[in-house]
Formats: structure tokens, sequence, C-alpha cells
């Protein structure tokens, strides 16, 4: 793959929505325009946001760009390494079986659970009162 080339993927997770745009490069990562680190503020979103990378080897191989709204750090998170793990089967196919066995192509369908009538929440209930 040239350096003009770029693999485009969407990820999606809870209600944030990752637009990635991986190109052969150095290895740069970027998350609306700030290194991971500082966007996500924890390390342990940054792992599982690099997850793909990592497993299939190709950290230093390929600039990552992201692009992600939506939902909160996490789900940001997950909706990333959902998109970078389709932007690498995009790029090589030859991967499937090593992202597929890692869990990295299947999308968490878990969402949050709708509000109920004449209840605070989805499950909490009001305090009963018997007298």
């Amino acid at each position: 793959m040239s350096a003009d080339q770029f693999h485009v993927a969407v990820g999606r997770r809870k209600e944030a929505i990752a637009r990635v745009r991986l190109t052969a490069g150095s290895g740069t990562l970027t998350v609306n325009g700030a290194s991971p680190l500082s966007y996500f503020d924890r390390d342990t979103l940054v792992i599982e946001a690099e997850r793909g990378l990592v497993i299939t080897e190709r950290r230093g191989q390929y600039d990552v760009s992201v692009r992600v709204t939506g939902g909160g750090k996490s789900g940001q998170a997950g909706a990333m390494r959902l998109g970078i793990a389709r932007a690498l089967l995009k790029a090589e196919p030859d991967l499937k079986g090593k992202l597929r066995e890692n869990g990295l192509l299947t999308r968490d369908a878990r969402i949050t659970e709708r509000k109920k009538p004449g209840q605070p929440k989805a499950r909490k209930r009001f305090q009963f009162s018997k007298r």
C-alpha cells in the first residue's frame, strides 16, 4: 500500500461512532487531532483502542487517524477498536482469522435499556410504602 492510499472504516459501540482512516506510515495514532492518551486520559482505554494493531503486530506500520463522536470515553474506545479492526481487514484480508479469534470483528450490541413509565429509571422502582 502506497502512502497516498488509505482505508476507511466505521466502528460503533453504545452511542459512539468512530470513523477510522488507516494509511501506511510510521505508526502515529491521532484521536480527534490529539494523542490517544491526552484524549482518553486513561491507559486502559488507550490499550483497548489499540488492541487490533497490537494483536496483529502492525503497530508501527500504519498511521491511524480517528474521528470519534457521541457517547462516553469508554464507548468511544470500543468504537475505535472495532473501526481499527475493520480498517485493518480492508488493508490486509489475510488478518481476518487473527482478528476474529480475538473477538475484534464482533460488534458489541449492548445498548442502554429504555426508561419505563412509572419508574425513575429502567429498572429502579420508586420506594414502596405499605401504609
